[in-house]
């Protein structure tokens, strides 16, 4: 049985305690009065005329020409003051997803009745034991914008989709039915109570057939996987569109959910990876090997490559195409954010494309948990990407907030994982694919 280590307690409460100083940095350094953020914001767009003139569209999508400049101050100081929130939301919903999308690939595992995969499925309950943690993280930011805490969203001020109010907007008040806050607040609530069910009800699936394995058990293991996969279907892609599209409300996209849950998941992969290999280091996963790890890896290989089809597809045709309402979102990317735009595609698709494409590497105990972090820190930073336009523009960094937070969450992280880790069987012996797991070698 897994007992959580003092270095594993002592490397997460590190973590997360160096995550709160930082964030307390941060906002030591940055907090400014009224007036001297009003002085810093006009310095700035003096500084910076090419973000606030010609055809650049700022992120929350209102034209600063058509703007009173006491409207644009104001606009920009909710910018400023959304960087923490933005900061923290960043991590907190990578997180929270990588566990949503752990879920979805073990109840895959069981519905496909794969043998390898059993050995390390335990590791991929533990990861998405996180999803009631991580949700209430998201929602501590969803709702704080219902709640004008922050205003990370756009589409929450006041007026704006009143006729005839200074802040009307017509394009978001045609959106209405969808994007209020009465609707958006029982829909995150949903989301986060939905997919704690669900791990719960196959959680206790594979419990029970822990305790008794029989083909009763196993069947009942493998329907609530099934209904678990279809309920993750229709719902990772709204959470996405809620959470993260909505927060640039006059764009959208028809596979931005596709893409956000791929980024998702191949974090996800990553994170099952690291902590098989712990397990398997530390002498509680004996069974796990280099044709398990073999397999996983080649997931993480595939689904990289799917990422960034999927990025492609979604930049180029919406580029190429170059209408308004599309193209702005990559041109607030560009003016803003060239620095770190394209050179994202390194760490996500450049490195495991040339480092995992071959299978020794795949089964390499040190390249590939080296690889494993460089691709949950890639998606951050697709993340990074996602978010802070849409709420920051371009007021953002990554110091002290970024930082800070992706600490304090990834330490939260891992101690709910080795936590849950310690409360199970990490042999699931009553899984009848079980011997067939334990004896698996890859064809080559």
């Amino acid at each position: 049985m897994y007992q959580v280590s003092g270095k594993i307690k002592m490397l997460s409460f590190g973590m997360m305690i160096a995550g709160v100083l930082l964030f307390a940095i941060g906002y030591a350094l940055n907090h400014q009065s009224d007036s001297e953020l009003e002085s810093y914001i006009v310095n700035f767009m003096e500084e910076n005329p090419e973000l606030y003139s010609g055809e650049h569209v700022s992120s929350s999508h209102d034209n600063p020409e058509h703007q009173s400049h006491a409207e644009h101050i104001e606009h920009a100081k909710h910018q400023n003051h959304n960087r923490p929130w933005s900061a923290f939301y960043v991590s907190a919903y990578l997180f929270f997803g990588i566990s949503t999308t752990a879920l979805f690939f073990l109840s895959v595992q069981n519905a496909a009745q794969s043998g390898w995969s059993v050995v390390v499925s335990r590791v991929m309950e533990a990861v998405a034991s996180f999803i009631p943690y991580g949700g209430i993280l998201v929602l501590i930011v969803a709702l704080g914008g219902v709640l004008h805490w922050n205003h990370l969203f756009h589409w929450m001020e006041d007026g704006i989709t009143t006729v005839g109010s200074d802040n009307y907007d017509l394009l978001i008040s045609l959106k209405e039915d969808f994007l209020n806050k009465p609707f958006f607040t029982a829909r995150v609530i949903f989301y986060v109570v939905g997919f704690t069910f669900f791990l719960n009800y196959v959680k206790k699936g594979t419990r029970k057939l822990d305790e008794q394995s029989n083909d009763k058990n196993y069947w009942r293991m493998y329907k609530r996987s099934v209904i678990a996969i279809v309920f993750f279907g229709f719902f990772s892609m709204a959470y996405a569109w809620d959470f993260i599209m909505s927060l640039d409300p006059h764009w959208y996209s028809t596979l931005f959910g596709w893409y956000l849950m791929i980024s998702h998941l191949v974090s996800a992969i990553s994170c099952i990876i690291l902590f098989a290999i712990y397990l398997k280091k530390a002498g509680y996963l004996p069974l796990f090997n280099d044709n398990h790890l073999h397999d996983l890896t080649k997931y993480m290989f595939g689904f990289s490559l799917l990422w960034t089809y999927l990025w492609y597809a979604q930049f180029m045709l919406y580029w190429y195409a170059n209408i308004p309402e599309e193209a702005m979102y990559f041109l607030g990317r560009f003016d803003m954010y060239k620095d770190i735009f394209l050179p994202m595609l390194i760490p996500n698709f450049l490195l495991p494309l040339l480092v995992l494409v071959s299978s020794s590497m795949k089964r390499n105990f040190v390249v590939v948990p080296i690889m494993a972090v460089i691709i949950i820190l890639g998606h951050w930073w697709d993340f990074f990407l996602a978010i802070m336009p849409g709420t920051v523009g371009p007021f953002w960094g990554i110091g002290a907030y970024e930082i800070g937070a992706l600490l304090f969450v990834a330490g939260l992280f891992i101690f709910v994982v080795t936590k849950e880790l310690s409360k199970m069987k990490l042999e699931p012996k009553g899984n009848p694919l079980f011997h067939e797991s334990e004896i698996y070698e890859y064809p080559f």
